[in-house]
């Protein structure tokens, strides 16, 4: 039997066989820890990072709570948002990255379309 890591990594590799970033339509890749979540908004053709969002960003860290919770997965959504409607990208593609699509993954999603980016 597996076990739920190996799952995760098998549903990773799949996804990423799909799912590539280019200029036009970066891709919006997404982690979560136990006690954070991360977003990053990768251009893969160059390889870097154009902009990335999280619990731990200033904005975020002074907050009381669990920052590992849906209402954090949204307030990281709405943050990469922005910072990605700054930085002129409006059109991206989403990477869940192994992870089911429920929950705080589908909350930051949610959050992100709320607030102007198209996937």
């Amino acid at each position: 039997m597996r076990d739920r890591k190996e799952l995760k990594e098998r549903r990773h590799k799949r996804i990423r066989k799909r799912v590539l970033g280019t200029s036009e339509r970066p891709r919006l890749c997404v982690f979560k820890s136990l006690n954070h979540i991360y977003a990053q908004i990768i251009d893969d053709s160059k390889g870097h990072t154009i902009v990335s969002a999280s619990t731990l960003d200033k904005e975020l860290r002074e907050l009381p709570g669990n920052k590992s919770n849906i209402s954090f997965a949204k307030k990281v959504g709405e943050l990469i948002a922005e910072r990605a409607l700054q930085a002129g990208i409006t059109k991206i593609v989403f990477d869940r990255a192994g992870y089911k699509y429920h929950g705080c993954i589908k909350a930051l999603a949610d959050a992100a379309r709320e607030k102007g980016l198209q996937f």
